[in-house]
This record gives structure tokens, sequence and C-alpha cells, in this order.
């Protein structure tokens, strides 16, 4: 048997035990960024995501779409606004949103997966009153605070053996209107609902560095108590506080651990799962 042979029969024998440990259990992806944008790394997302679900573990999957709705509006002539680092949605964007999120990403995303072998099932948090929310502020427009989950729909879908891939636009439950949710946000959400083993935040960076200019300074596991001192320090901080603020709620709330993962790395969501080697950034 040659080296690689021997090679990548050690990495099959050390997948085993914790392929044992997830199967039969729930992991929420929240599936962003460069991982969907690059052709090579949305393959190797979806036969990761694939893979688990073969091996018996109940994987959703909920998704956002920036870069899509911004390459949206700008076909249809209208600029992009953001405050606090949150788009602005007033009536005309909100429709794009639903439009794009629960159309077409969606959609692609569904297809794809059942291409590669997947069985893949597409909702959007309206379906079902799977999310409700209401107004966050005036200031952002029609962005919303999810006030109520009903997984039953997801279950379901989880149930008879369905990845189920959702788009994160909720039901209004102050107005007659959809509202636009933070991804990050309804992973959180939903994977405290479906009583999640793990919820993972794919991203564009490495984790939580140290050093943010320094890769190798990763900190690899972070306590709940740890993240004020992190925060005061400025490890964490910008656009990674919503980020770290969704894995902590989501721990407080029953998920066993969270993990901020590199969705550059091909692979990475196996790596983490199902090898000895942790790439990223876990919240426990």
């Amino acid at each position: 048997m040659s080296y690689h042979q021997t090679e990548r029969a050690q990495v099959l024998a050390e997948a085993l035990p914790y392929i044992q440990k997830y199967s039969g259990k729930t992991v929420v992806v929240k599936y962003g960024g460069n991982a969907m944008i690059s052709d090579e790394l949305r393959h190797a997302v979806i036969s990761d995501i694939i893979l688990l679900h073969l091996v018996g573990v109940r994987v959703v999957v909920v998704h956002g779409g920036g870069p899509e709705i911004t390459d949206m509006l700008n076909k249809i002539g209208k600029e992009s606004k953001f405050v606090d680092g949150l788009r602005y949605t007033d009536r005309e964007t909100m429709d794009v949103v639903q439009q794009v999120l629960c159309g077409k990403v969606n959609k692609n995303l569904v297809s794809t997966l059942n291409r590669l072998g997947g069985r893949a099932i597409g909702l959007c948090g309206m379906d079902a009153g799977l999310f409700e929310a209401r107004r966050l502020d005036e200031k952002y427009g029609l962005v919303g605070e999810i006030t109520h989950v009903d997984p039953a729909a997801v279950t379901d879908c989880l149930n008879d053996g369905y990845i189920p891939v959702i788009s994160t636009v909720a039901q209004g439950a102050d107005a007659e209107t959809a509202y636009n949710i933070n991804a990050d946000t309804a992973a959180a959400k939903l994977a405290v609902a479906l009583h999640a083993e793990k919820l993972i935040l794919l991203t564009d960076i490495r984790g939580l560095l140290r050093d943010p200019g320094d890769e190798d300074t990763l900190i690899p596991v972070v306590e709940l108590s740890q993240v004020p001192g992190l925060v005061k320090d400025g490890v964490i901080k910008g656009g990674m506080i919503p980020k770290v603020d969704c894995c902590v709620e989501a721990v407080r709330s029953g998920v066993k651990s969270t993990i901020i993962l590199d969705g550059r790395i091909p692979h990475s969501i196996l790596i983490e799962l199902l090898s000895d080697e942790g790439i990223g950034t876990m919240l426990l």
C-alpha cells in the first residue's frame, strides 16, 4: 500500500469516532461569504454537507446573499446603503431581497445540492411561520429582529431525510410586511429552536485572531466567560462583535458549541467536524 493510500486510510479511520458522535445530531451551517461566490469553494461546501448528510448528520443550511442582492440593486439602478453594517432596507429593496434570497439564491443552492447527490428542499422564513419578526429600528428600514421561531417545518424535512436550505426573510409580527434578517442571527435562533449540537458560521476570516494581522495567532477555543475581556482587548471588534454575540446567545440557550470557521479553506467543515485538527474558533 502506498504512503498516500495509508494516509487516506488513517484519515478515514480518524473520522469514524466523529461520525459516530454526530450521527443523528443536528448541525446548523450558516453559509455565506466567499464560500458562496467561488465555484471551487461552493462545490467543496456542498459536497461536505452531502457527505455529512449521508453519514447520518441532520444538516440544516441557513444562507444570506448580500453580494447577489447588491448585484440586483445595481441592475435596477438602486444604490446599496448600509447603516451600522446592516443593509438599509426600504420597501423597494425589501422586494429585491425577497426575490433574490427566497428565489434565485435559495433555489440555486437547492439545485446544486440535488445535482451533486443530496436531497435538499428550500424554505424561507415565511414558510409555515418559521421566523416571525418585528422591526429592529426605524433607521434600518425593514430589517427585523426575530421574535418567534417555529422549527416544525424544518424538523419535518429532517425527519423525512431532506437537507433544509433556509433563506432569512421573516414574516412581520407587528406589520403586514416581510423583514430582512441578518443570516448569522437567524442561524443562531434556529440552532437553539432545533436543540442543535453545533452551529457553524462560515466566514471570510481564519477565526478569532489574537493579532488580526497574523493568522498564526488563531484562538482555537474561547469560553463564554472570556468574551468580555477579548472585546475589551480589541481582539473581538467591528463586524466580529455581532457574530460572536450570536455564538454566545446560541451556547447560552443550549447549543453545545458554535464555530466561527474560515469558508475560504476548501472542505473546512469536514476538517472541523470529522478530524482531530480543529481549524476555526470554537465557542463553548
